[in-house]
């Protein structure tokens, strides 16, 4: 099998090189002999380490488990030493499975995890010949100060602070110069190699990593999209008076560079931050958890990249309120109606602990026999706790590692799932998990009150759903009434959790229980 593997890497990188050669979109000279030899070598390498350190010990046993941790790791830091060196498309794609913390092996996801600090940085003289192609115009002219060192690098594109020549204080976006050229050839690359690699490991299901890389990362080097997401989403959530989006400006934005207002804060998993700069973490986690309720369930239109990076609070010195500024808005999903709904249910089920339901709208979401299994995925839970009611107990450390240590264990079905579910789907696991990432490190990991503002939404979405199909005034009046009647129990319900937890309710109680004694 050994001998095998490397005779298909060898035969891949040459009908690979022939795919390419001979297809006229392509051209060969700018794909790079050293790009495609690290990843051939690279793949080739991952594989014959499962194929030899595994093959003579006892399936299932400690010894077993123990160096499968070890070649995940190996593996693992091999794949992240390939991101790094061929770099955009390779450390976009390396990201996004560092995010899917409950879905892979932890020593994939804590070893990929710092791609998102290890982003390529563009030269000074990139950036000018980037700004004088889209712009027309040299950077001096453009802007009165514009800092070299850049706020942040990213895959794709870096972001510089600037102010413009009549006051304003910016943030630029600028596109590395080579992604634009590399991304659909590496896209090609990794798609060819994966199916090697599945003729090697049947049960390997990544392709769904190629087919959403395909369709999204066009979206994400076109920044006139970004734009337009931004606006669209301030316009969206403007009843939230604690969020905000960076104002575009369009006069002097391209499809390579973003001009747009410049705003700055502490990173939302910055616990330390918060309680220097009195900004309550309990309410801020709810806020975000109302905004992606929002988004998710009631709008389908989702911003799916937000990782700490993206998320930032600052408080506001006029008003001492907390402020969550939203940024990178290249990467959304659009939830479809039937979508929509069916996971609206099966998330009111979920809450509900009506495991008949959370079957049916499981399945009817593409998840089959492995149900449970996606329950778990999606709630981050254990079968136990998900059948208790999620809403029940907070998550336990012990539950938490139970949860990591399965992604290992049901590794193939969990990939079989992220093939079967509609594409929709898994963008937002990867959010679902990133969020999850910024709870578990403000320590307000499903609260009761995160729980409480899904089902508003959700009982909404599903409310403002059956009317638009009911063509009778009657019919609709009692949805509404329905709706009022769920959205008050859920306050009433809200308002005897905040009676339990406050001194004044623990008084009441403590009195009530008193009286009861005497009687």
């Amino acid at each position: 099998m050994a001998r095998r593997a490397l005779k298909l890497a060898s035969l891949a990188a040459a009908t690979s090189g022939i795919y390419l050669y001979g297809n006229k979109f392509l051209d060969p000279n700018d794909f790079g002999v050293v790009r495609v030899g690290r990843a051939i070598a690279t793949t080739a390498v991952i594989t014959y380490d499962y194929l030899t350190s595994l093959r003579s010990v006892p399936y299932g046993s400690e010894e077993y488990d123990f160096l499968k941790s070890q070649v995940h790791l190996r593996s693992a830091e091999r794949l992240r030493e390939l991101c790094c060196a061929n770099r955009g498309t390779f450390i976009k794609v390396g990201q996004h499975l560092g995010a899917l913390d409950y879905l892979l092996p932890e020593e994939y996801t804590r070893t990929l995890k710092v791609l998102h600090s290890q982003a390529p940085q563009s030269t000074r003289q990139e950036i000018e010949q980037v700004i004088r192609e889209d712009l027309g115009k040299e950077i001096e002219e453009l802007f009165v100060s514009f800092e070299d060192t850049p706020l942040g690098a990213a895959s794709l594109a870096q972001v510089h602070k600037a102010v413009l020549q009549d006051g304003r204080t910016v943030a630029v976006k600028i596109q590395h110069p080579k992604v634009q050229a590399q991304s659909s050839k590496d896209i090609l690359l990794m798609e060819v190699l994966l199916l090697i690699v599945k003729q090697i490991f049947p049960d390997f299901e990544f392709m769904w990593l190629v087919e959403e890389a395909k369709k999204n990362l066009p979206l994400e080097l076109n920044f006139l999209n970004e734009g337009r997401n931004a606006e669209k989403v301030a316009r969206m959530l403007k009843n939230f008076d604690f969020l905000k989006v960076p104002r575009i400006y369009w006069e002097l934005s391209t499809r390579r560079v973003l001009l747009m207002e410049f705003m700055e804060g502490g990173q939302v998993n910055d616990r330390a931050y918060m309680e220097r700069n009195g900004i309550n973490v309990n309410e801020i986690s709810r806020n975000l958890g109302k905004l992606y309720s929002e988004m998710i369930f009631v709008n389908g239109f989702v911003h799916c990249d937000p990782h700490p990076g993206n998320v930032l609070v600052k408080k506001c010195p006029a008003s001492g309120k907390a402020h969550i500024i939203l940024l990178d808005h290249g990467l959304y999903q659009v939830l479809s109606e039937s979508f929509r709904m069916d996971y609206c249910r099966l998330w009111q089920s979920l809450i509900k602990a009506d495991m008949k339901r959370v079957q049916k709208y499981s399945r009817r979401l593409g998840a089959g026999d492995l149900y449970p299994l996606f329950a778990c995925m999606l709630t981050a839970r254990s079968w136990e706790s998900v059948n208790r009611g999620i809403d029940r107990s907070p998550v336990s450390a012990s539950e938490d590692v139970e949860i990591r240590s399965n992604a290992a264990a049901y590794l193939p079905q969990i990939t079989q799932l992220l093939n079967n579910v509609p594409r929709q789907m898994l963008l937002l696991l990867k959010t679902n998990d990133l969020l999850r990432g910024i709870e578990s490190a403000l320590h307000t990991r499903a609260s009761a009150s995160s729980f409480l503002n899904m089902s508003r939404c959700c009982i909404r979405a599903v409310s403002t759903y059956q009317r638009s199909k009911s063509h009778s005034l009657y019919r609709r009046a009692q949805i509404s009434l329905t709706e009022a009647l769920s959205l008050w129990q859920i306050n009433l319900y809200e308002l005897f959790l905040w009676l339990k937890g406050s001194r004044l309710g623990n008084w009441v109680i403590a009195l009530l229980s008193r009286m009861h004694h005497s009687t």
